[in-house]
């Protein structure tokens, strides 16, 4: 599409930005990094940077986890983008100076009853026959990696390549990122792409894609907790512990600063509010796990939401009648793992002009019928920077 920046540009195009990002979250901040680290002009319009979803995600970088049935072209790309994360993160920290608290531990997936690692083992057997690297685990090699894990639990098994990263220390080293090479940020709404003057308008803006290309990415709500370890110490964990108890699917992810992160709630919903039944629920299931949890200090309860598309997957790449209008959104569970490999097939597409062939099974005609342009209309959206995990 474009082929860099103009090396003599007219007095009345010499301000004009090359790209405009819509959208401000952990998706939008690495696009217009790479973007503008390649010498073309960025804006990123955003009235509240980082405020969005990414604000509430835990950061869990879970290929393997996360891959579920029905989804291998989604798990493909979740690969692709995990293998990309240890050089993305050396670059940024490199760049900023900012640790983004980019860890390797691996995850520990358990089940506490017998019905719970039933289930579990089933979601296992697939994904080892993905050929991704998931090890079983008997009760006794499942304390000797974490000794807090409740007697009751059942079994377990490694994924040794999920990692985990800190949303709230990402998104602020990406917009340092994105500011060093040149990207400015406008602070303010879009309220329709109209509004925006810019050769190429990528639209980074989670659930606020729907009102600006019509296209079906819906909110997802999910209720989080933070806890913190009494005294300021580290957990009494290291793994992220992702585990069925008693039929109620959470996450833990420990903090060398004492935080861990107790999630998640799905709810086909649209509102932000923290209901006493969802934060029960998950902090009985969290201290059936861990049971020191019960002594940790419950220190936030919030919620969020997430773009979520009829299939799960994002929709990456131009829209069907429009293709001076890229999409990044729709990201679902998966926008931080996912924030290296959008960012670097957006920004190959805004200079080159050719769709990767990863972006194939992402694009957003897939649905059937052209997207619905909401160029000169429709209601104001609200922005919500892609996605948590």
């Amino acid at each position: 599409m474009l082929t860099g920046r103009s090396p003599s540009p007219s007095s009345s195009d010499r301000v004009r930005p090359d790209v405009a990002v819509v959208g401000a979250g952990p998706i939008g901040l690495a696009i217009a990094w790479r973007c503008a680290a390649r010498g073309l002009r960025v804006v990123v319009h955003d009235p509240a940077p980082g405020s969005g979803a990414s604000a509430v995600a835990a950061g869990m970088l879970s290929p393997v986890a996360e891959a579920y049935f029905g989804e291998r072209q989604l798990t493909g790309l979740l690969l692709a983008s995990a293998a990309r994360w240890p050089a993305f993160a050396a670059e940024l920290t490199e760049t900023t100076g900012v640790d983004i608290g980019y860890r390797t531990e691996g995850t520990l997936m358990v089940g506490l009853t017998g019905d719970d690692l039933a289930e579990a083992r089933r979601l296992w057997a697939y994904q080892q026959g993905l050929g991704l690297p998931v090890t079983p685990l008997r009760p006794s090699e499942m304390r000797d990696r974490e000794p807090a894990l409740a007697p009751r639990v059942r079994g377990g098994a490694l994924a040794p390549t999920d990692h985990q990263v800190d949303p709230r220390l990402l998104v602020p080293a990406l917009r340092a990122a994105a500011q060093r090479a040149g990207a400015v940020l406008v602070p303010k709404p879009v309220r329709f792409l109209s509004e925006v003057d810019a050769p190429v308008t990528v639209v980074a803006a989670g659930c606020g894609a729907a009102a600006l290309t019509g296209l079906p990415v819906r909110p997802v709500k999910g209720q989080i907790l933070r806890l913190r370890a009494p005294d300021g110490v580290a957990p009494g964990f290291r793994h992220v512990i992702r585990g069925y108890a008693d039929g109620e699917h959470v996450y833990l992810v420990p903090r060398t600063d004492g935080e861990v992160v107790l999630g998640a709630t799905v709810e086909e919903r649209s509102d932000t509010t923290v209901t006493a039944g969802a934060v029960q629920r998950l902090l009985r299931a969290g201290v059936d796990l861990l049971p020191e949890l019960a002594e940790y200090d419950l220190v936030e309860a919030v919620a969020g939401l997430r773009p979520g598309t009829p299939d799960n997957a994002p929709i990456l790449g131009p829209l069907p009648d429009r293709p001076d209008v890229l999409a990044a959104t729709g990201h679902h569970r998966h926008g931080i793992v996912l924030t290296p490999i959008t960012a670097d097939l957006i920004a190959d597409l805004v200079l080159g002009g050719v769709p990767d062939p990863l972006l194939a099974p992402f694009r957003a005609d897939r649905f059937g019928g052209a997207a619905a342009v909401a160029a000169s209309g429709g209601p104001e959206p609200t922005l919500e920077g892609d996605l948590w995990s």
